[in-house]
């Protein structure tokens, strides 16, 4: 159920959106192909957004459209251009990359450039430099896309010792995407395949790539879309292509896993309310069962908080990484649409705050099921990071990557790059009125951060 805010801010942003395209229009100019004079609008390229920034490199991606005759915008397909310069120096930015294999679906990834240092940026397709959409997430003043300027992260100290994957909310079995209740608001289909196989295969397939590298896959619940013996079965296989159970992958359930009222998920992974245990290196992982019988909200049954605390007791400095479905934070209660009753209860996400007061080792508490990328706030004064990671099957469609240096570690966030995940990232953008990007892609600082710690005591993978 949607919120007053949120039915506002819904409203606001459609009258936005109308002024920008009476506004975004353009005057038309003329060609001449076949010696016949055809006027064209110009391709507008929007949706500009500097999406990951390490240390060493820089993903943007946007999208060129152009007006029909009836005024609606399509999709266009054109060049890809990226400028960059060092922020302090003179003269023009020069292209970085230029890719002229035509596409409406931008995605632009450029190498070598010097860690800590700010860079600043154009991006063209068709000569047209590309801006960001009129979201407060890009458009917000100091954001890299309003200033036109980036800086590279800083990485920790040492050698990179190994690199996970958070991934989480693949819905396998879903046909609809984008609905808040039955039939509202409008929803969304592919044209072509089913939407969460599509997404999963293309994050699968990143994930090996050498420029990613990932050395593990975690995935933090809501595999499936009603957690049938079919939909569990199907994710199970697509993993297992990929990896090990237990040894390359690990899974927690998600409210979306539930039985109904067989525990099929169970069945194929393991038993509801469980908490698993694995080690990978010296690296401790701690995946948490959330999932209540009925309803969105999460809890923690007192047999399993119970065994976390004596696990984490037994070696409370041990560098450990900790998953579940649902976010803990008071922070992540009041900001998400669902409110407070979506997120874990504040009795279960009480005794994680004790539990881990009595571990300092543990650094890192990934979670998912409010489908965007946010850094929280802990509850009380300790040194642990909770991290919510966006949705796998939709926009923006992606996955953290976690890499481990002996001196601490780097989070970016990555979109998944296929032609086809990039399209349905595309449309998907537009879910919630609109209102999606706001909520789901994050600050750069959400999406792209580094951490000290101190994790020389890992072997690395």
């Amino acid at each position: 159920m949607l919120n007053a805010r949120l039915r506002g801010a819904w409203l606001a942003n459609v009258a936005t959106a109308t002024a920008a395209v009476a506004v975004g229009a353009g005057p038309l100019r003329a060609q001449v192909a076949h010696r016949v004079e055809v006027r064209r609008a110009p391709v507008l390229a929007s949706d500009l957004e500097v999406v990951t920034v390490t240390d060493r490199s820089v993903i943007l991606t946007w999208t060129t459209r152009e007006r029909e005759r009836s005024g609606r915008l399509r999709p266009i397909p054109a060049d890809t251009e990226v400028r960059i310069a060092p922020a302090d120096s003179i003269g023009p930015a020069r292209t970085l990359f230029h890719d002229t294999d035509p596409t409406p679906y931008h995605y632009a990834e450029i190498h070598g450039l010097e860690p800590g240092r700010a860079y600043r940026f154009e991006a063209y397709s068709s000569g047209r430099r590309a801006v960001p959409a009129r979201t407060l997430v890009t458009r917000r003043p100091g954001t890299p896309e309003s200033t036109g300027v980036f800086t590279t992260l800083t990485p920790p100290p040492g050698r990179l010792l190994r690199t996970l994957a958070l991934a989480n909310d693949l819905h396998v079995g879903e046909r609809t995407s984008g609905l808040l209740m039955a039939g509202l608001p409008t929803g969304l289909r592919h044209h072509d395949a089913e939407h969460p196989e599509l997404m999963l295969d293309a994050l699968l397939s990143d994930l090996r790539l050498p420029d990613r590298g990932a050395d593990h896959l975690i995935v933090a619940g809501d595999l499936t879309d009603t957690g049938t013996l079919g939909q569990s079965l199907e994710v199970r296989r697509r993993l297992d292509e990929w990896g090990a159970l237990g040894r390359d992958y690990f899974v927690c359930r998600g409210n979306h896993d539930a039985p109904q009222p067989d525990d099929h998920w169970g069945a194929v992974f393991h038993s509801r309310q469980r908490l698993t245990e694995h080690e990978l290196g010296g690296l401790r992982l701690f995946g948490l069962d959330t999932t209540r019988l009925r309803g969105s909200g999460g809890t923690i049954v007192g047999p399993q908080l119970a065994h976390l605390r004596d696990r984490l007791a037994v070696d409370p400095h041990r560098p450990t990484l900790i998953f579940g479905h649902h976010p803990v934070t008071s922070s992540a209660a009041v900001s998400n649409p669902g409110g407070p009753g979506f997120v874990l209860d504040r009795a279960s996400a009480a005794g994680l705050h004790a539990a881990y007061r009595g571990a300092p080792g543990v650094f890192l508490h990934h979670s998912g099921h409010t489908h965007r990328n946010r850094l929280g706030r802990p509850d009380s004064g300790i040194d642990v990071e909770f991290l919510e990671v966006a949705a796998a099957k939709e926009y923006p469609g992606g996955y953290m990557l976690l890499r481990l240096y002996e001196g601490g570690y780097m989070v970016n966030f990555y979109k998944t790059r296929t032609a086809a995940a990039r399209r349905w990232s595309t449309r998907t953008r537009r879910q919630y009125f609109g209102l999606h990007p706001d909520h789901a892609l994050g600050t750069c600082a959400d999406r792209n951060h580094v951490v000290p710690r101190d994790f020389s005591g890992l072997a690395p993978a």
